[in-house]
């Protein structure tokens, strides 16, 4: 099972400074970073249900590049619905790929931890993400379509 994220706390010590930095230096949208962040808790979260509620060593729980580009993916059709799409585009987010780009800013950046494994490809196409937010295609979330064309 291919790796990703080696932390899921961002670095306590981070500045808002180096945050900014690694948004300017990127041709996305700050929200867009922001939305990875949350997206990667939940992922996190769904992944590896806190049980015992004990943190693992280091506060280390890894997800893969296709668990998060997945998570990210539902978070997106939850918050924002059939509008999903055009919010990404809007972050210029067009690509399972530009999930694994910012990431790997953020890594690079110091804000996250990668584990040798980990690689920008692993989110090359885990599936088409045009597709993937067009009702009534789209996953069903939380069991019940988000959207459905035939109830409209």
């Amino acid at each position: 099972m291919i790796r990703l994220i080696g932390i899921v706390r961002i670095m306590n010590k981070l500045t808002k400074k180096s945050s900014m930095d690694v948004v300017e230096q990127s041709h996305y949208a700050p929200e867009a970073f922001d939305f990875v962040r949350e997206g990667l808790a939940e992922t996190v979260q769904r992944v590896h249900p806190a049980e015992s509620g004990e943190e693992p060593p280091g506060g280390q729980r890894h997800v893969s590049g296709q668990d998060l580009a997945r998570g990210l993916r539902d978070l997106a059709i939850r918050k924002y619905g059939i509008m999903a799409g055009a919010v990404l585009a809007h972050w210029n987010i067009h690509t399972t790929m530009d999930f694994g780009k910012i990431v790997f800013a953020m890594v690079e950046g110091g804000i996250m931890h990668k584990t040798p494994e980990d690689s920008v490809e692993d989110f090359r196409d885990v599936f088409d993400l045009d597709e993937a937010l067009t009702a009534p295609r789209r996953p069903l979330i939380t069991g019940t379509p988000v959207f459905d064309l035939k109830s409209a």
